[in-house]
């Protein structure tokens, strides 16, 4: 029992710490998705106007 409770020590904060960045990475990554497809579409209609 003593051994299992040490595992948990050792690895549990590496692994919440992970999954919690995981977590804040996605939201960023989601706007940043977000942002490449707006730039795209303005870009697009720069070009249109241009021609």
């Amino acid at each position: 029992m003593e051994s299992l409770l040490t595992q948990v020590g050792n690895f549990g904060f590496p692994m919440v710490l992970s999954i919690y960045l995981l977590v804040r990475i996605e939201g960023k990554l989601d706007r940043l998705t977000e942002s490449i497809y707006q730039l795209s579409h303005t870009l697009e209609a720069v070009k249109n106007i241009s021609r």
